[in-house]
């Protein structure tokens, strides 16, 4: 794996190798990442819908229509996996500030003074 993939890597997982993640945190990332897609999702179908009073080469047909859709869906998905826009990295990072730090384990029997 090159460096830039490295580093990309990641900053897509907030988090370095040896950092373990809490599950809140985890689910945190999944559903900034699903955010993401569906944003993705929104900004390809509504730069589709203007033709631009052009012909599609291949017809207007539904068949057509749900493979455009399916594929812009899977570049959405891979968009915010791979981080390539950035926004569900942000956006967990502004919403894992409301999550409690995982608070230091005490010892189970604490020695009594005195």
């Amino acid at each position: 794996m090159s460096t830039v993939s490295t580093t990309a890597s990641v900053l897509a997982t907030g988090a370095s190798a040896g950092q373990p993640q809490s599950p809140e945190r985890a689910k945190l990332r999944e559903a900034a990442q699903a955010f993401e897609a569906i944003f993705v999702r929104q900004m390809l179908s509504s730069a589709r819908a203007d033709n631009f009073g052009g012909n599609d080469l291949l017809g207007n047909d539904q068949g057509h229509d749900t493979f455009t859709q399916m594929r812009d869906e899977r570049f959405a998905e891979i968009a915010s996996q791979s981080g390539a826009f950035g926004l569900a990295r942000q956006i967990e990072a502004q919403l894992a500030r409301m999550i409690a730090p995982p608070a230091a384990t005490a010892p189970a029997n604490p020695a009594k003074e005195g």
